[in-house]
């Protein structure tokens, strides 16, 4: 009976020290139902722009479990990158992955770096699918989840939160960061929400202009995204009357008829992949006088100076990398600044973003975001 029971024992000893980290389920914005141990040790950031995330879930540690990222933060957002590269030089040597469904991320270079997961943006799951990306990395023994801060905003950013937290090891983080989010947006929404009769300028917000191309009118966005900010900012976002998806394109013709009381164009600095350099480069630290100028010239194409809005000098340019991050409570603000002065008077978006930095990220804040024309300057 005791040699039975020390073997026993003996069993179980070896079971607990073979039993791997906790295993718990995911279940991220496709609906997978992911089994991983958490929180992750080893992570590949399949979108590097997600940094704006993690940064706030992690502080410090941010880094201290990516093994490897997407290059687009240096491409798309390369003020963002500096700011990280100053504070975290370590990143300079970090491994770079090009883009799923471009068919340059790769995958053996992913598996030699032995990740747990690797994070992709829900835009890259079709491609991901049909290449058979899944199903490799599957048998590498990566686990794959989906985040979505840009096609559908309002359904998935707080669940893409929660889910970074539980990978990343920052569940209540996570939980105070969509707090802060909601309470923020709130300080608009709800103010709104108690005009009687609120009226609603028409407002045109125009994707990325002067980033490629002939830099002609007049991609915008439907009812999310953007188009969603302006509507929770207290405007009409007229791309919504004709457009159902995420973006696409309006006419001359029907911006004209629709006569604009504002216009929001989109920008960043995208000078590495830019081939005309006609883009309004707002953003961390920003030139804004050259932002000025940039945007000024944009509303020199047609149809923009029969406008109402560009007569009346009411044409501003926000941040193109807010369509990506749930920071999107500093241009609802902003806007809502724009679209209702008067009401919003004492509403203060940039002091608020500097309270953001100074609570949640390791970076210092920096102006530049936003830049607006006046009357007559263009």
């Amino acid at each position: 009976m005791r040699l039975t029971t020390l073997r026993h024992v003996a069993v179980l000893t070896l079971a607990l020290l073979t039993t791997p980290a906790l295993s718990a389920e995911i279940t991220d914005v496709t609906g997978r139902t992911v089994e991983i141990d958490l929180p992750a040790k080893r992570v590949i950031v399949g979108e590097a722009r997600q940094i704006h995330v993690i940064a706030a879930l992690k502080g410090e540690q941010t880094f201290d479990t990516i093994v490897g990222w997407r290059d687009d933060i240096i491409t798309k957002d390369p003020d963002s990158y500096k700011a990280y590269a100053e504070h975290f030089p370590q990143i300079e040597k970090l491994p770079r992955f090009g883009y799923v469904p471009q068919g340059d991320f790769s995958l053996e270079t992913a598996i030699s770096l032995s990740p747990d997961v690797i994070t992709l943006n829900l835009e890259a799951e079709k491609s991901a699918k049909e290449s058979g990306f899944e199903e490799k990395a599957a048998a590498a023994g990566i686990k794959v989840v989906y985040l979505d801060f840009r096609i559908d905003p309002d359904r998935n950013s707080e669940a893409s939160i929660a889910i970074l937290g539980r990978l990343f090891g920052a569940e209540e983080r996570a939980k105070e960061f969509i707090a802060y989010r909601r309470a923020e947006i709130a300080r608009v929404t709800d103010r709104l929400a108690a005009v009687k009769d609120l009226k609603r300028p028409n407002v045109f917000i125009e994707r990325s202009p002067g980033i490629s191309g002939e830099n002609t009118c007049c991609r915008t966005f439907g009812p999310v995204n953007f188009g969603a900010m302006v509507e929770q900012a207290g405007g009409h976002n007229i791309g919504a009357d004709v457009i159902k998806t995420t973006f696409g394109d309006l006419n001359p013709e029907q911006l004209v008829l629709a006569d604009p009381e504002h216009i929001i164009v989109t920008g960043s600095n995208w000078a590495v992949e830019s081939d005309i350099n006609q883009f309004v480069p707002v953003g961390r630290g920003a030139d804004l006088t050259l932002a000025r100028e940039r945007l000024a010239n944009l509303m020199t194409r047609t149809p923009f100076p029969e406008l109402k809005a560009v007569k009346t000098g009411k044409v501003h340019a926000a941040w193109h990398q807010f369509y990506g991050a749930p920071y999107e409570f500093f241009p609802i603000q902003q806007f809502a600044n724009w679209f209702h002065p008067d009401l919003f008077a004492d509403l203060d978006p940039e002091a608020n973003f500097a309270e953001f930095h100074k609570r949640f990220l390791p970076v210092t804040y920096q102006p530049g975001y936003f830049v607006s024309l006046e009357k007559g300057s263009n």
